[in-house]
């Protein structure tokens, strides 16, 4: 299962009923942030959810709306007393916009680990997350993450018999793990199936809508994404600030095909963006004006 919630869905600035961009992930006991804007802690608060867990931080990009909360949930993770790694991922830059920001927070009793992005695709395994980045088109370097969870095959038992494999050695195959013992070698794939269908959320803001959105967004579970203006008379104003109007956005998810798709990071004069949801749902029915702590709880599809 992959949880997800999106702590904050606003842009440039915070208001009193919706915080900075922000949304994070669960799987395994293990938590992934992408973006940290302001009031994420807050948001974290109001959902219940635990800072500590987190164990990668991706941005998008290094403008303030983004970033301007990172150091401090880095004090807040400290003061939980965590002690494991935390890894870092974004555009090139990473390591000294990180450092300018802790000069506030200096101190901390667990490593940082950066990974910064160069190519205009890249591709990470960490914990129990597939991390796919792949550059959008704002007027700074951008990214936008692809995350997903993969579902081995189906475990075997009659050919696990048949091969005489020990059934203590069941358990560790079925997760993945070759064994040796006994001058044999035990491998996932002498007892399992074909690799099933996994979970895939994809999120993306600040960016004209490119097909490599669409690429990366085609039947995911989840589509997260940019609608900074819903209002009629902005296109002009979305081109150039490469942002995008929420009609963009569903002709996006139109194109990919996801089970759903959730607008966030709305224009501090966008007070109430479902009001403008009847048009966008012409375009892609699957369409949600989301808010603050919104959240989905996705689970692979039965066999």
């Amino acid at each position: 299962m992959l949880d997800i919630c999106l702590l904050g869905t606003g842009g440039m600035m915070p208001l009193p009923y919706r915080w900075l961009t922000s949304m994070m992930a669960r799987c395994d006991g293990s938590s992934l942030l992408i973006d940290c804007g302001e009031g994420t802690q807050i948001a974290l608060k109001e959902k219940g959810w635990s800072p500590k867990p987190i164990d990668i931080i991706c941005f998008t990009h290094y403008h303030a709306d983004h970033i301007s909360g990172l150091p401090g949930l880095l004090l807040t993770m400290g003061n939980a007393e965590r002690v494991e790694p935390l890894v870092l991922v974004g555009p090139k830059g990473l390591e000294r916009v990180v450092t300018a920001l802790r000069t506030i927070a200096p101190e901390l009793p667990f490593p940082l680990r950066f990974v910064e992005l160069t190519e205009t695709r890249e591709h990470m395994e960490m914990g129990p997350y597939h991390i796919d980045a792949y550059r959008v088109n704002h007027n700074v370097v951008c990214y936008g993450y692809a995350i997903s969870i993969p579902r081995a095959g189906r475990f075997d038992v009659e050919r696990a018999k048949a091969m005489e494999i020990p059934m203590k050695m069941w358990s560790r195959l079925q997760k993945g793990e070759s064994i040796e013992a006994a001058g044999r070698v035990y491998t996932p794939d002498m007892v399992l199936g074909p690799a099933r269908r996994g979970l895939k959320v994809v999120y993306c803001t600040d960016t004209r809508p490119v097909p490599v959105i669409a690429e990366y967004a085609r039947e995911a579970d989840l589509f997260i994404c940019e609608g900074m203006y819903g209002e009629e008379g902005k296109e002009a104003k979305a081109r150039e600030y490469k942002h995008m109007t929420f009609y963009e956005a569903a002709r996006l998810a139109r194109e990919a095909g996801p089970k759903v798709m959730w607008l966030t990071h709305y224009s501090p004069s966008l007070t109430r963006p479902e009001e403008y949801m009847d048009k966008v749902r012409e375009i892609f029915p699957a369409s949600v004006a989301a808010r603050d702590g919104r959240t989905a709880e996705l689970e692979f599809d039965e066999d």
